[in-house]
């Protein structure tokens, strides 16, 4: 408890401040997928070149889905001080929708023999529902908090005068990631626990409510 040192009315206003923190799990209905795709070569421009033919099978892979960025790396080797030809390497960053192609897709690229796949990262296609239900949850708390202490004080608890948001909502994705670093784990997708996860989302905040006799 404190005492406002403002001016007006709010100068004689004892309040209390608490902090209420919601949280709420939803079902992932969003896998995002990490591939890249690495070629070698004695110059820059051969690793390029095969690196092109090596994702040139790829791309019609990702016709349907979405592709959020393709990243392109060239650069040079070096061992012991001496230049040791060029690496290429690209990589994607798709999001899957329809998770029911999620397997299909995962079996597809490691059939293609890509460096590394990291994936599926879960998420939400509209979190606006689920941060709202974990605000509500949030001011919930605090307003519990506050009415337990102005009852240990004897008091009562007056209005709102202020709230604000501690760190915003947030996901805390309760879910597994496989990675696959060779060609041979594609018999293997359909055996992986790759369905939708759960994801909580949680929200925080700081309110300060007036205390009346």
């Amino acid at each position: 408890m404190r005492i406002d040192r403002g001016t007006g009315w709010l100068a004689h206003v004892a309040e209390v401040v608490t902090k209420g923190t919601g949280e709420v799990e939803r079902t992932a209905d969003r896998a995002q997928v990490d591939v890249t795709f690495e070629a070698l070569g004695a110059e820059r421009s051969e690793a390029v070149s095969t690196l092109n033919q090596r994702i040139s099978a790829v791309e019609p892979l990702l016709e349907d889905f979405e592709v959020r960025s393709r990243q392109l790396s060239v650069h040079d080797n070096w061992d012991n001080n001496q230049r040791a030809g060029s690496r290429a390497s690209q990589q994607y960053v798709i999001w899957v929708s329809d998770l029911d192609r999620l397997d299909g897709l995962l079996a597809e690229l490691v059939q293609a023999e890509p460096s590394w796949i990291n994936g599926p990262t879960w998420t939400l296609v509209d979190d606006t529902e689920a941060i709202r239900e974990a605000q509500k949850e949030a001011v919930a708390d605090a307003l519990r908090r506050a009415e337990g202490y102005a009852s240990a004080l004897g008091r009562r608890l007056g209005p709102l005068l202020r709230i604000g948001d501690t760190e915003g909502g947030h996901y805390a994705p309760m879910a597994r990631s496989a990675s696959f670093e060779m060609a041979g784990a594609a018999g293997m997708v359909d055996q992986l626990n790759l369905k939708a996860q759960q994801i909580t989302v949680s929200a925080s905040c700081t309110a300060a409510w007036s205390l009346l006799d």
